[in-house]
């Protein structure tokens, strides 16, 4: 029997775990994944790399062989075992990056949420980020705010592939989609190729509903008058948001601009649905993956929810369908007056601060392992040899 999981990549969408582990790719569970699911990709962020690295012992061994370095800093140690990872995950999608001939097999590695708003940083720590891991199909992710798209248009001249992320509005990923276009077409004006270039573009998705449905549901426990009309909309406004979204890529690859580049072998930019988790157990524990089923667009998966949808996820071609019931939607929203541009600004700063906060959390749990670390490697140097003499214990005077 065909894995759920697969009938989505026949669907044209790709599948990626939003999850990496030392341990999950020492024992074969990417490659399991790939070679029963299809899944073509994997992605990253500190917050799971802080799962990874702050508990257990995996990565001891790692922290082991440069912890005793004087001048390792925590980012330091952190960075050679998450590119260890990476290279690790790497390898293990390159047989789907060469089949596909590069339009999928990627593993994307974040740069750090402290230079959101610095754009010459930030493609200064990505073009370093893509030295380092030196492969192929590595995806450098960069925060969608106004600095990360002004270094995303730097990063796609120069060649790198961006993972933009942190997208709420439909408007911020248009900006985006501009930007890749333009970075594109500087490259191709130098006389670079662009066939190899590939980005995607992710739009978040359960994020906005658990800033809307908050909002709805403090308005019901109110009695708001507009009560029927709001719990009508409960749980719809982050798909309609998405939908819109594919319905204006959809339009843009049909555009002269676009169709001049594809021309060239450019790649599109896929959508990528991000945050496809539930955060209210009412719903669907699939329900953001089986309503935004389409081609070209990339879902990425926590476990749960991969798990999930193996076991009963439906696949249909969803994204193209009731466009403008989804129209509907928002116009409603508006109406109510749940303002979804203020919700949307709001959910990147606090996307930038999660992550941030994570990445203190992460160099903070490398630090305690380092001093664990240190700490028995200098107990074992002051221990005696196991079979030496010991020192006989003076004899107390009488």
């Amino acid at each position: 029997m065909t894995s759920r999981l697969k009938t989505l990549g026949e669907a044209g969408q790709a599948v990626w775990l939003d999850f990496i582990d030392r341990r999950f790719l020492s024992d074969g569970g990417l490659r399991k994944l790939v070679e029963e699911d299809g899944l073509t990709g994997v992605t990253s962020n500190p917050s799971i790399f802080e799962k990874a690295m702050g508990h257990g012992d995996a990565y001891d061994a790692g922290f082991q062989a440069a912890a005793g370095r004087a001048d390792a800093s925590a980012q330091d140690l952190y960075e050679s075992q998450a590119i260890g990872d990476v290279k690790a995950a790497a390898a293990d999608l390159r047989r789907v990056y060469d089949r596909l001939c590069g339009k999928d097999g990627y593993v994307s590695l974040e740069v750090s949420p402290r230079l959101a708003n610095d754009a010459a940083a930030t493609v200064e720590e990505a073009r370093r980020l893509w030295a380092a891991v030196d492969e192929p199909n590595l995806m450098v992710k960069v925060p969608g705010t106004k600095a990360g798209v002004t270094a995303l248009r730097v990063l796609v001249e120069a060649g790198v592939n961006v993972n933009i992320t942190l997208l709420f509005s439909l408007g911020a990923y248009q900006a985006v989609a501009d930007t890749y276009m333009a970075g594109l077409e500087a490259r191709a004006a130098r006389g670079e190729p662009i066939d190899r270039i590939a980005s995607v573009a992710s739009f978040f998705v359960s994020r906005i509903d658990a800033q809307i449905d908050q909002a709805i549901d403090a308005r019901l426990a109110a009695n708001d008058p507009q009560s029927a009309d709001l719990a009508a909309i409960r749980g719809k406004v982050a798909i309609a948001n998405a939908k819109l979204a594919y319905a204006w890529f959809r339009t843009l690859l049909s555009s002269e601009r676009w169709q001049a580049l594809a021309a060239k072998g450019a790649r599109p930019q896929r959508l990528l649905w991000a945050s496809t988790g539930v955060r209210d157990p009412a719903y669907p524990d699939t329900l953001y993956v089986d309503a935004l089923v389409g081609p070209n667009t990339v879902t990425t998966l926590p476990p749960k929810t991969l798990d999930a949808f193996r076991d009963h996820g439906a696949v249909g071609p969803t994204l193209t369908e009731d466009i403008e019931g989804a129209r509907r939607v928002l116009s409603e929203a508006a109406r109510l007056g749940l303002d979804l541009d203020a919700v949307t600004r709001g959910l990147v700063e606090e996307g930038i601060t999660l992550f941030a906060e994570a990445t203190d959390a992460l160099l903070g749990a490398v630090d305690a392992k380092r001093a664990t670390l240190l700490g028995d490697r200098q107990r074992a140097t002051d221990a005696p040899p196991a079979n030496s003499p010991q020192t006989a214990p003076a004899t107390p005077t009488q």
